[in-house]
């Protein structure tokens, strides 16, 4: 990311304003643009760097890290590690792929908001299998939703059933 810009922009306000107000605030302005040039670098990489925290923060465990090289941050993304795949050490399981349904027809994308209470042993469930699958609790939720009412799924738990022995389950299968 170049700064240059913005650092340019800040000397020319520097230069606006001194003329105003003169030849000796003029002289005075471009004797001070060489040491705000530095601070105002240092300032904005200082911003850049906070603000990708922040993004971090959300992101864990992948990462964004803000790098100088010469004069100018660079950005380093370092994306969250791929889940493993879950099995049970019995007998494999092979699991449908269950593609994610299309948009209905209308769908301009707006996000509401609903509580929903569950038991805890189902809470504790639905975090496990959300983060088996590198997903937050509510993007497992809506794509359980999403399938159970397009049809993808019984009644039951979306995206689980019975194998025809009986004795194991299927599950979510990128």
């Amino acid at each position: 990311m170049d700064l240059t810009p913005y650092v340019d922009n800040l000397r020319r306000e520097l230069a606006v304003a001194a003329d105003a107000s003169g030849d000796e605030a003029r002289a005075l302005a471009e004797r001070l643009s060489a040491p705000l040039e530095s601070a105002a670098r240092l300032t904005l990489l200082n911003v850049l760097s906070e603000a990708m925290s922040d993004v971090t923060r959300e992101l864990a465990p992948g990462s964004v890290d803000v790098r100088l090289r010469g004069l100018d941050p660079e950005f380093v993304v370092t994306p969250p590690p791929a889940p493993e795949p879950v099995r049970e050490a019995r007998e494999p399981v092979v699991a449908p792929v269950v593609a994610a349904p299309p948009a209905a027809e209308g769908d301009d994308g707006t996000m509401v908001r609903i509580n929903l209470r569950l038991p805890a042993h189902l809470k504790g469930r639905a975090e496990g299998a959300a983060a088996a699958e590198g997903l937050s609790v509510n993007a497992w939720l809506v794509r359980a939703v999403a399938v159970a009412l397009d049809g993808g799924g019984s009644a039951g738990a979306p995206g689980r059933g019975r194998e025809s022995g009986g004795r194991g389950f299927t599950g979510w299968v990128r």
